[in-house]
């Protein structure tokens, strides 16, 4: 059984007559990457901050690496708010090196270990620039090497691609794929439903405060599927038997929806009869179908 590295049980966090979050749960395996979805306003951020320690939940139980979540945790944690906090008078180097000492890293190693990210990134350049020098996606890069600086067992990434041009958000995203095969575990929020269905293995979608969907992206994508299949055929004016349903259909690429009762077998020798066919595909919904149908049906 795979081992969790972060569970959150029933947690609830109030702010006045407004309930951010309303009994929530969350199970993170250790070494997976973990996309923590939901609309603007849904509890992310503040679960977020829940989970790094910067405020408390009301009610709830909170575990980490199988024991319950307590304050020196902080060190085996690091988070890349979407609000990034660098101080833009300092220089590149002189602050991550700060940061780094902040999270009980000795100078040396710290040193070492920046040197050693910044060589990576090609950003060596960059160490006597003052960040307010930096454009947005630059001060992203210093931002995410102070967040992996001291190797956490657990990373949270808030958004972390934003600001980021596509060739540097591959170059982040490769970076996190690597972190991951090392073993670090990482919560990865962010609304590009395409980066989620790259990279994650498991999500959880919130909505209105409440864990609303959960579990391995595989399992999830397989539970909504709706039997519909893709297909081009070079046949107009495509008619079908009762069991079979022409959803849409533009330069004869027909979208058809199997009912319950029949089969992509019994399709596929229905489309036989009617002419050539030329592809013949499984419509799986994206992780972005999923993320708007779980949402509205709530």
């Amino acid at each position: 059984m795979q081992k969790n590295i972060f569970i959150a049980k029933d947690i609830v966090k109030q702010y006045g007559d407004y309930t951010a979050l309303n009994q929530v749960n969350l199970e993170i395996p250790k070494g997976s990457i973990f996309g923590l979805l939901g609309p603007n306003g849904a509890g992310k951020t503040t679960l977020m901050r829940i989970i790094n320690q910067i405020i408390a939940p009301d009610s709830g139980t909170l575990i980490f690496d199988s024991k319950p979540l307590k304050r020196a945790d902080i060190a085996q944690i690091g988070y890349l708010p979407e609000e990034r906090g660098l101080y833009k008078k300092m220089k590149v180097g002189e602050q991550t090196l700060y940061l780094a000492k902040l999270k009980g890293m000795p100078h040396n190693e710290a040193l070492e270990k920046l040197k050693f990210w910044f060589k990576k990134l090609d950003i060596l350049h960059w160490w006597n620039k003052k960040v307010e020098e930096l454009s947005k996606g630059m001060a992203q890069k210093i931002q995410f090497v102070a967040t992996v600086i001291h190797q956490p067992k657990l990373l949270i990434f808030d958004e972390p691609f934003s600001g980021f041009d596509p060739i540097n958000a591959a170059i982040i995203r490769d970076e996190i794929l690597e972190l991951k095969k090392g073993g670090t575990t990482i919560i990865f929020s962010t609304h590009r439903m395409e980066s989620v269905e790259e990279i994650c293995d498991n999500i959880a979608l919130i909505n209105n405060g409440e864990t609303i969907l959960e579990g391995a992206i595989k399992k999830i994508k397989n539970n909504f599927r709706n039997n519909i299949f893709s297909v081009k055929l070079n046949t107009e004016n495509l008619t079908l038997p009762e069991q079979f349903q022409i959803i849409s259909n533009t330069d004869n690429n027909y979208q058809i929806q199997i009912s319950e009762n029949a089969t992509s077998n019994q399709l596929l020798n229905a489309l036989i009869e009617k002419g050539e066919i030329l592809s013949f595909q499984e419509k799986i919904p994206t992780m972005e179908d999923i993320f708007i149908k779980a949402v509205k049906d709530e």
